[in-house]
């Protein structure tokens, strides 16, 4: 790492403003530096992207933006808004996507309950082959008083160490009323400020907010006001927030999810569709026996009455939100709204690590744990979380290689997430006449028009971090109506969505190329894909006729992360008109 093209100076105010627009091609992908050019860890990634058919011309998936970042996210029909990337067009393949991995959810030394320093984590997570990272610490008294300020000059320490990978700073929030959620900004001059007045005010454990109340919920609506008005202030250039592990202690009730993207559709922009924490259901003596991304709860005070009890469960590693099938997460999209899904890993002690806390630590006065003590008595087989990138990711059609792009690709919903390394790149697109739109785009076409959905899945062809590669089984088109705003801001149901076709992929090396002939169209709908390795699955919740092999149930204490592997995608949207 460290390649000489790009470098930043070490001075602490410099403002990083300009690489969103200036950031070269990191050199493992860029095909003009040769070989022999690159550091060990470049060529070693260069490998990787071969191995996936992903470098050069295949690194970059034919684009479907209409101007990048040019359109407010927002409703996909009804309101003129778009849902960020121009209703309609999309434009048709004018440029070309960069497929970045990240993950948004990462733990330092600076979280309680942390233990690696940032350089730990970056150096990992760009290991393991990620391009951008956000370091969330928790928010807390302590974390708002001198945590910010002083995690920050690691931060930049490790994007010019690092100059191939993105690092954003953010935290992890107290969604006061409700769980946890990583809010960052584009790196800049008044990062620290921004957060640190963000987390000051509106930080439900900070302000004593945790409670169910209806001061609480409006609380946490402020705080995603405060975002929006410091971009708007041009204080930040931009700041987004993702809800994380949503249905751990069922306290992020289906009217709060939908009241925070309705009050900032550009800062409030998704969720977790698969929990950190991965590793905590390997079984013992091997793991800690626990519940597969600590989702280990059952209902409390503060939840909300109506989830079933499956919700406090992974299901395949997913959030019950996202893997049920005309759930929550469907009930959204066939309001025509925009919420993403994302795969994180929620790093705070890695599984098979050897670094221990130092014994004279002190957090409260410090504001962080001293350096990890390497050289531990024994692996910590206890440990539930993976390094960034080592399972878990998301991964961002970008326009180019810079934080604002990797921001708006984000915003714009072109995004999916996979477990163990299941595939290696996935290009969907869907077509009507002479448009096209990607994930998280919106297909306008006349009614009557032919549509067709085209997926390109590049196969894991390497071994993961397990030291086997996987074999995709399976691959589903989830489809389901548009039926517009809801009365009921509660509802977490959605009766016309279901598994409208599955392809058996009878293929284990290269690219596989599956095509699902819509038809002529006559009536607004979406689309999703996700796909399996076909070891674990059951009837979904709503049905087999609904869904007939979803992801199974995953069981306490008896859930190996890398025997249940799925990968998902964003939704498309068709629009007749």
């Amino acid at each position: 790492m460290g390649h000489g093209h790009h470098h930043h100076g070490h001075d602490h105010h410099h403002d990083h403003a300009h690489e969103a627009e200036s950031r070269p091609l990191p050199a493992a992908m860029d095909v003009n530096v040769p070989d022999s050019e690159l550091t060990p860890d470049q060529l070693s990634r260069r490998s990787m992207l071969r191995r996936a058919g992903l470098l050069g011309a295949g690194v970059a998936g034919a684009s479907v933006l209409a101007g990048t970042g040019a359109a407010a996210a927002g409703t996909v029909f009804g309101n003129g808004q778009g849902n960020g990337n121009g209703q309609g067009n999309n434009g048709g393949g004018n440029g070309r996507l960069l497929w970045l991995a990240g993950d948004h959810h990462i733990h330092t030394q600076y979280s309680s309950d942390g233990k690696y320093r940032v350089v730990d984590q970056v150096r990992n997570g760009a290991r393991h082959g990620l391009d951008w990272m956000v370091i969330t610490d928790h928010g807390s008294v302590n974390h708002s008083r001198i945590g910010v300020e002083k995690v920050n000059p690691d931060i930049r320490a490790a994007r010019d160490t690092f100059d191939e990978t993105l690092v954003f700073q953010g935290l992890e929030w107290n969604i006061p009323a409700a769980e946890h959620a990583t809010v960052f900004v584009h790196p800049g001059d008044n990062e620290v400020s921004v957060l640190k007045q963000f987390e000051t005010d509106y930080d439900g454990g900070v302000r004593n907010a945790t409670g169910n109340t209806p001061q609480n919920e409006a609380l946490a609506i402020s705080g995603l006001n405060f975002l929006a008005e410091q971009v708007q202030r041009r204080k930040v250039k931009d700041a987004m927030m993702f809800a994380n592990h949503p249905s751990r202690k069922g306290i992020d009730s289906p009217h709060e999810i939908r009241a925070w993207r309705d009050a900032q559709p550009r800062i409030a922009l998704g969720m977790e569709g698969a929990p950190g924490h991965q590793a905590a259901g390997i079984p013992a003596p091997h793991g800690s026996g626990g519940g597969r991304g600590y989702y280990e709860s059952s209902p409390g005070s503060d939840s909300f009455p109506g989830y079933p009890a499956e919700s406090y469960r992974t299901w395949g590693g997913f959030d019950w939100m996202t893997a049920t099938v005309g759930g929550l997460w469907d009930s959204l999209l066939a309001e025509g709204k925009a919420w993403w899904i994302t795969a994180n890993s929620d790093s705070h002690s890695n599984y098979g690590d050897l670094s221990v806390r130092p014994a004279d630590t002190d957090f409260d006065r410090n504001g962080f744990h001293g350096d990890p003590v390497y050289g531990g008595p024994a692996m910590d087989v206890e440990a539930g979380d993976y390094w960034p990138g080592q399972y878990s990711r998301t991964h961002v059609g970008s326009a180019g290689f810079s934080y604002a792009a990797v921001m708006d690709g984000l915003r714009a919903g072109r995004v999916w997430v996979d477990h163990g390394g299941l595939i290696s790149g996935l290009n969907a697109q869907v077509r009507g006449g002479n448009r096209s739109a990607t994930l998280g785009g919106t297909l306008s076409v006349r009614r009557g028009t032919d549509v067709t959905l085209t997926l390109e899945i590049a196969l894991a062809n390497g071994p993961n971090w397990a030291q086997f590669v996987p074999k995709l089984a399976r691959v589903d088109v989830i489809k389901g109506d548009v039926t517009g705003t809801v009365s009921d801001k509660d509802t977490f149901r959605t009766p016309n969505t279901r598994v409208a076709k599955s392809f058996e992929v009878n293929k284990s090396t290269g690219t596989v190329t599956l095509t699902y002939q819509l038809g002529r169209v006559d009536r607004p709908f979406y689309l999703r894909v996700r796909g399996t390795d076909g070891n674990r699955t059951q009837a979904g919740l709503n049905g087999a006729s609904v869904d007939p092999n979803g992801p199974a149930l995953d069981v306490m204490g008896d859930a190996d992360p890398w025997r249940d592997l799925w990968f998902y995608s964003n939704p498309m949207w068709v629009l007749p008109q």
